[in-house]
């Protein structure tokens, strides 16, 4: 199984939250790319946000929200695991 297109557009959603605070939230206007609509939305059925068009992130979301940031975390720092 690999990423969609549409569940990057999902992690990339999540990436928009400030994790240092449970008292910004994200709006997401009818102006912005379908995609992120879409990908607002389809977080929202999945009971990761709040509201349709963004508001916070709920528990579950919240977890979500930092495995994605801390998996690019990863995925862009260079690291190196030591192999012996």
């Amino acid at each position: 199984m690999s990423y969609s297109p549409d569940l990057v557009d999902e992690l990339n959603t999540l990436l928009r939250f400030d994790l240092a605070t449970n008292q910004q939230g994200v709006k997401v206007h009818k102006t912005a790319d379908a995609a992120v609509i879409a990908a607002t939305q389809r977080l929202h059925d999945k009971g990761l946000l709040s509201q349709a068009d963004g508001g916070y992130l709920t528990s579950l979301g919240r977890e979500a929200a930092e495995h994605a940031q801390a998996a690019l975390t990863i995925l862009t720092s260079g690291f190196q695991p030591f192999l012996p």
